[in-house]
């Protein structure tokens, strides 16, 4: 039987659940609390950043406790243990953000603040909501409803995946074209690790060829642009075809840079790179 490891959070085992149906084969499902989900009065900046969702599970995982583990792309490290790769990623679910008002409201009350726990949504909010305050939350998606409930913000914006697979999709308000605000880096697609060399034909049922490209590309962007820096970083790509059209923003001192490039799908990391190239010219071009 396969041991499937996931964080213990209603989202986080829906998604291993996903993958598990997709398997097809006996699994057992094996939660954990993680240090993450420990600490909740402070930004991931200030506690160590998104390894700290993934260390208890790359131990498990290392030491045999478990033979896959399940995570939402975005919030897997750049840098990943040796020895414990990316085995599959999953087919892509909606990748953009939502907004999302208190139950029972039918506008977003301005003199509230609009909770999101990514400086990569402030600084996009910012622009598009002036003048109102975007104020951090943490916590699940369920506590953050919670507060939310309460009267303690406005608005949320959330990750539309995360709500879908929670079958929350009712509480959407409205959804944000890439356009808008564009989205995390690997947003919508869920990442299974493995040990090096095994269960790769499992792995494989998971695989979607699609994702596997634009994660590539996304990833690229946020490691050329330093990786595990908490500097605002957005990186969207879409397949059509075999042409890749990848869009990344970076954020630093209240300037906001955007900068895209078309190329071959089979060139997906050299594009992400390519686009952080550029970002981080635009950059230095804007503090000459």
């Amino acid at each position: 039987m396969i041991k499937v490891g996931s964080r213990e959070s209603r989202l986080a085992v829906a998604q291993a659940r996903e993958a598990i149906a997709r398997l097809g084969r006996p699994c057992e499902l094996v939660t954990m609390k993680t240090t993450g989900d420990r600490i909740l009065d402070r930004t991931l900046d200030q506690i160590g950043g998104k390894g700290l969702f993934t260390r208890e599970l790359d131990r498990a995982l290392a030491a045999g406790e478990v033979d896959l583990t399940v995570h939402s792309l975005k919030d897997l490290p750049m840098e990943l243990p040796g020895g414990l790769p990316v085995a599959a990623y999953t087919a892509r679910e909606d990748p953009r953000d939502a907004l999302v008002l208190p139950q029972g409201a039918r506008v977003h009350d301005l003199t509230k603040p609009i909770g999101s726990a990514s400086a990569r949504r402030r600084v996009q909010l910012e622009r598009l909501f002036p003048g109102v305050e975007i104020r951090p939350v943490r916590g699940n998606v369920l506590t953050r409803l919670e507060k939310l409930d309460a009267g303690e913000y406005g608005a949320l914006v959330l990750a539309a995946a995360g709500l879908r697979r929670l079958g929350l999709e009712g509480r959407i308000d409205r959804l944000f074209e890439p356009d808008e605000l564009l989205p995390a880096a690997g947003q919508g697609i869920l990442a299974v690790q493995a040990r090096a060399g095994e269960l790769s034909a499992e792995a494989a049922r998971l695989d979607c060829e699609a994702s596997r490209c634009c994660a590539l590309a996304e990833r690229a962007v946020v490691r050329g642009l330093g990786g595990g820096c908490f500097a605002p970083i957005a990186a969207y790509a879409e397949l059509d075809g075999g042409t890749l059209w990848l869009r990344g923003l970076y954020a630093e001192d209240g300037m906001v840079w955007k900068a895209e490039a078309r190329g071959a799908a089979a060139e997906a990391e050299s594009l992400g790179a390519a686009v952080a190239a550029r970002l981080l010219q635009m950059r230095k071009e804007a503090q000459a």
